[in-house]
């Protein structure tokens, strides 16, 4: 197949025909719910999929949470509070501080984390990232710790897969804890509860099996993230939504979505995933990204990777026949 710079090319009108006729017909007829309850992130996808119910089933079918807790950065509430406001929809703020406690305390993580940084201590800031450096050389997924103390200075720690998987289990209860009062929510009022992972996250695993992945519907599984940005445009997604990073804002100090788990610069990645999964020829894709072709050998490796390591996140569970 050929492959251009326009491959990722929709008619954002006629997408939103289908995804509205796939929201009301889930709604209506499959599911037989009264309206939307949507998560309000205070980024792209959240904010597209909330203006999408609105163009299919109308503003007083869809109810926005913004749910922010202690850690948050300040301007996802504001974001997303601005667009639910901009859409005209009903919406809640609830800090989910105290549910993300209930299962384990901030202080327990920090108490793991010192083990690891002992210049760690209560109100330092911390995130986790891999080199984002994949399309310039050749490098391993090793995830580092960094640690900002109290002087402002950043202390890194390579971690292995037991010290990873430690610190992002704490993460991932806050991504659950959302999806518990989505569903308080929607089961109150009988309304389903709309998912908001892209294709991009989707295929290659960037989301939490029952956090942002445990919904009624995924609407957006199948854009990539380009298609969502091209989407939203259309839709007049505020711009300071457009205009911000993707990050998953789950860690005290920021880190973008590139950072923690792409390592590819999104000007590039979705083209490169598109190559990828029609089997486009590494040559071909290197020339219209204008791109060595040994970036896009290494591209595709991490993709294949990627995908295999995250398979279990899109299966449902395992049961005997």
């Amino acid at each position: 197949m050929s492959f251009d710079l326009n491959v990722l090319k929709i008619n954002p009108e006629q997408e939103l025909k289908k995804l509205s006729q796939f929201i009301v017909e889930q709604m209506r007829v499959i599911l037989k719910r009264k309206g939307i309850v949507v998560g309000l992130s205070g980024g792209i996808d959240s904010a597209c999929i909330a203006a999408i119910a609105v163009h299919a089933i109308g503003k007083d079918k869809v109810v926005g949470l913004v749910l922010p807790e202690k850690e948050s950065n300040p301007v996802s509430k504001e974001f997303a509070v601005k667009h639910a406001e901009t859409l005209g929809i009903e919406y809640r703020t609830i800090d989910i501080t105290p549910t993300v406690e209930s299962v384990s305390g901030y202080s327990q993580r920090d108490e793991y984390i010192q083990t690891l940084v002992p210049e760690y201590k209560e109100g330092c800031k911390y995130n986790i990232s891999l080199p984002t450096d994949l399309l310039e050389r050749d490098s391993f997924n090793f995830y580092n710790l960094q640690v900002q103390i109290s002087n402002g200075e950043i202390r890194k720690k390579r971690l292995n897969l037991e010290e990873f998987r430690a610190i992002t289990s704490f993460a991932n209860i806050k991504i659950r804890s959302r999806m518990l009062h989505l569903y308080a929510e929607s089961e109150k009022r009988s309304f389903l509860v709309a998912g908001t992972t892209n294709r991009t996250e989707f295929f290659l695993g960037d989301f939490c099996k029952y956090g942002d992945g445990g919904t009624d519907i995924e609407p957006l599984s199948y854009l990539y993230k380009n298609q969502i940005y091209q989407l939203s445009e259309y839709l007049k997604v505020i711009q300071e939504i457009i205009d911000r990073q993707p990050s998953p804002d789950t860690f005290s100090l920021p880190v973008s979505d590139q950072e923690f788990f792409f390592r590819i610069p999104f000007d590039k990645l979705d083209y490169l995933l598109y190559g990828w999964e029609h089997k486009v020829p590494e040559k071909e894709v290197a020339s219209a990204l204008n791109l060595p072709e040994d970036a896009v050998i290494r591209a595709y490796k991490d993709f294949a990777s990627k995908h295999r390591a995250t398979a279990h996140l899109r299966e449902m569970p395992h049961t005997l026949e």
